[in-house]
């Protein structure tokens, strides 16, 4: 890429609502609200607070800055700050191309659930065996994830990123307004509010270094870090832009987008399934499994039904997208061959991944990696073990390599780094040590060494 290609965002709000549109997406709607039914509720969201102004911050400025200051994205980018140390760039590069194409299957069954919709087979959708009915299948989920990686693919091939973003910045506000008025119909309904209460007063009872753990890995899902990601996008920001406030942004809308996922599905967890430990552990399925029977009590639930999976289809477009465009152009620098042939190979190999996931729930279902199924498994491996490695990383390289204080000046260039204090605390000595600890953690978990 060129660097006149590269300063293609006309100023704050353009970042901004590209960076949001891109971390907006499945995470939020998604994963947040079954992790944080499964552990905890409102001690999960407190955590989750914590670590997003702290930990979230600093690693999000962090990664803008070294995009800002290099012009490159993740793999040139820290070669070009210090040989040594490409190899962090080269790790960060990888974890997109884990993360494409299982979420490219859970796409594809937001796309499946939304054409229930569009045909009239919303009623079906909320029956507590769909669900489980559908991806236990084998052809149909792969079909669904074809349509869905197939138009990902299409749109990068084509080179639509302003249009996307031209898009988004209708789209998403029109999905905050319509997750406002789920919410607030979800809180209304009758035992609605002990569910209210789990999800938003803490209970430390519930407290656990697992806890901690999944508000951890779902940090860095939600807000697209550790992957190389928003590196890419702050080597497109402008050097007048407040990068400081812009990051303040981000994550407010980030966070926001994920509360209200979380109070349109977990109090509805509480009227149609009482709240039990078995409710409230369904993880992945949660969404598609609640908010159907949501819909099927709402008046005029049938056109809410569609314009919600509409839009949390085009929410999960623009991330995979930019997961594409991630790896689409780590292939097309590398390999040195063109956009068209480089779109394909990734296409391909999201494919073979893509159709592992598929397998692991229907005719592969009794094989399992660590005791998860293949789509869990990829999951665990890229979010709770090689983000914590690649944030770990590069906090090492930002407080004891290149120092805390280059990046401190790139920031200063547009304003003011009021909380530059709290960012080389973070950075130098808190986010180290915490994601050592919880990455210790995960892997001895899983393997069943020491149960957490």
């Amino acid at each position: 890429m060129t660097n006149e290609k590269r300063s293609s965002f006309t100023g704050k709000l353009g970042f901004v609502l590209a960076a949001a549109g891109s971390a907006v997406g499945l995470g939020n709607i998604w994963r947040f609200p079954y992790l944080a039914a499964k552990y905890g509720g409102g001690i999960f969201l407190l955590v989750y607070i914590i670590l997003a102004v702290t930990l979230g911050f600093a690693l999000m400025t962090a990664e803008i800055a070294i995009g800002r200051k290099t012009g490159l994205s993740a793999i040139g980018a820290f070669k070009e700050l210090n040989k040594k140390y490409s190899f962090v760039g080269w790790l960060a590069a990888v974890i997109p191309m884990i993360i494409l194409p299982y979420y490219s299957v859970i796409g594809g069954w937001v796309t499946k659930y939304l054409f229930a919709f569009l045909t009239g087979n919303g009623t079906m959708t909320a029956g507590d065996e769909y669900f489980g009915g559908f991806i236990s299948q084998t052809a149909e989920p792969a079909l669904w994830f074809f349509v869905f990686i197939g138009i990902t693919a299409v749109i990068v091939l084509f080179g639509v990123e302003k249009g996307v973003e031209k898009v988004s910045k209708i789209m998403m506000p029109i999905l905050v307004v319509l997750s406002v008025g789920i919410a607030v119909y979800s809180v209304c309904l009758p035992g609605a509010m002990d569910g209210v209460r789990y999800y938003i007063l803490p209970d430390f009872s519930k407290f656990s270094a697992t806890t901690v753990l999944a508000a951890m890995g779902q940090l860095f899902y939600s807000m697209s870090l550790a992957m190389g990601i928003m590196i890419t996008y702050g080597s497109y920001m402008k050097k007048d832009v407040n990068l400081e406030s812009s990051v303040g942004q981000i994550e407010i809308f980030d966070t926001g987008i994920a509360f209200l996922a979380g109070l349109m599905i977990i109090p509805a967890v509480f009227v149609f399934s009482g709240g039990t430990p078995e409710a409230l552990g369904k993880g992945p399925s949660l969404m598609f499994v609640t908010l159907p029977k949501v819909f099927e009590t709402m008046w005029g639930g049938h056109f809410v039904g569609i314009l919600f999976f509409l839009l949390v289809l085009f929410a999960a477009l623009t991330s995979s997208i930019s997961l594409m465009e991630t790896v689409v152009s780590i292939v097309c620098d590398k390999c040195k061959i063109g956009r068209k042939l480089s779109c394909l190979i990734v296409f391909a190999g999201s494919v073979v991944l893509g159709l592992i996931s598929i397998f692991g729930y229907s005719i592969w279902s009794h094989i399992t990696i660590i005791g998860l199924q293949f789509l869990d498994f990829f999951d665990f491996i890229s979010n709770s073990v090689l983000m914590p490695v690649v944030a770990f990383l590069t906090c090492v390289f930002v407080g004891y390599v290149i120092k805390p204080q280059s990046l401190i000046d790139e920031v200063e260039l547009s304003s003011k780094f009021k909380r530059k204090k709290l960012f080389v605390f973070v950075i130098k000595y808190m986010a180290p040590i915490c994601i050592v600890l919880i990455l210790v953690s995960s892997v001895l978990d899983a393997f069943g060494i020491f149960k957490i």
